[in-house]
């Protein structure tokens, strides 16, 4: 199946440096968002503290359940709706100074009561309601970002083996790159940093190496056959061919991570979210990110034809 015909000529290496300035401008829109919000807003599993998870049967707004909280001595953190808003959903973050490990069940069962007279009884559901401590937390985030960071070692290594340095080291910077965008987006959206957005990031980076090595792979293979036209030829001609690969693979995943945002309820909206916007960028930058590095490198040492 070919959604792009075989014989595309599309200019892509002559379009790579204005790519590279949108990825710049995306870049510092998003570190401009993390500055403007003080850093990620880190979920309970980084700072600690007591997350309520709780469903309404009729539409409450955010700052109406703040008001109702503070006036019942339990002043919230943060309150943040999920999924649709429709769903009448919301994540009620507390702190650990605010409710302490041992006030949890007797919290937990005055909350009913405090919603009571602006719902009705049994107007307010209790989905869920976690704890953790402010140690556990701070060892969660050191864990999170060894993770992320073994991870582009383990990549560069695999591709230092498989391809030459500078193939290795402009897979790493397109992931970089891509984790950069996402987070800035998740930021944007004041979407909450939690474990599972981790899981989501660590599955973008796999996804945008995958597509970076199917670009670097025919690269490879064209270096091998074709000697009479010039490397960045060379580099547009590999895009080309694997062009309808790309767009199918992309678009197919994009299709069902949708479905997921859309059908999937609260619970892994945060997570496709992050998925839509990793496999985006991460198709983008396969293109105009890490072979246009390796251009660069190339032209850097005079290695270009």
């Amino acid at each position: 199946m070919d959604i792009i015909k075989p014989g595309t000529h599309i200019n892509f290496v002559g379009k790579m440096k204005k790519g590279v300035f949108i990825s710049w401008g995306l870049i510092l829109i998003g570190i401009g968002s993390l500055v403007y919000h003080k850093g990620p807003n880190w979920g309970v599993e980084f700072v600690g503290g007591t997350e309520v998870h709780i469903k309404f049967v009729r539409d409450v707004k955010s700052d109406e359940i703040r008001n109702i909280l503070s006036s019942a001595g339990y002043p919230a953190e943060s309150v943040q709706q999920l999924g649709l808003p429709n769903d009448n959903e919301y994540l009620l973050r507390f702190s650990t100074k605010e409710i302490a490990f041992e006030k949890i069940h007797e919290f937990q069962g005055e909350l009913d009561g405090i919603f009571e007279g602006v719902v009705g009884k049994g107007g307010a559901n209790i989905l869920s309601i976690d704890y953790i401590g402010p140690k556990v937390g701070k060892e969660l985030i050191e864990k999170a970002i060894i993770s992320i960071i073994l991870g582009w070692v383990g990549i560069l290594l695999y591709l230092m083996i498989r391809f030459k340095f500078e193939f290795a080291l402009g897979a790493v910077i397109g992931i970089i790159h891509d984790i950069l965008i996402t987070l800035g987006a998740i930021s944007i959206m004041d979407k909450e940093f939690t474990l599972t957005i981790v899981a989501a990031l660590l599955t973008v980076i796999g996804y945008s190496v995958n597509d970076t090595i199917v670009i670097f792979d025919r690269i490879r293979e064209n270096l091998k056959k074709v000697t009479k036209i010039g490397f960045r030829q060379l580099v547009n001609e590999s895009v080309n061919q694997t062009l309808s690969r790309t767009v199918i693979t992309g678009i197919s995943v994009f299709f069902v991570l949708f479905a997921l945002f859309l059908l999937g309820g609260s619970v892994i909206h945060d997570f496709a979210f992050t998925l839509i916007v990793g496999v985006l960028v991460g198709t983008y930058s396969s293109i105009f990110i890490a072979s246009a590095f390796v251009i660069y490198w190339r032209y850097k040492r005079g290695m270009l034809t």
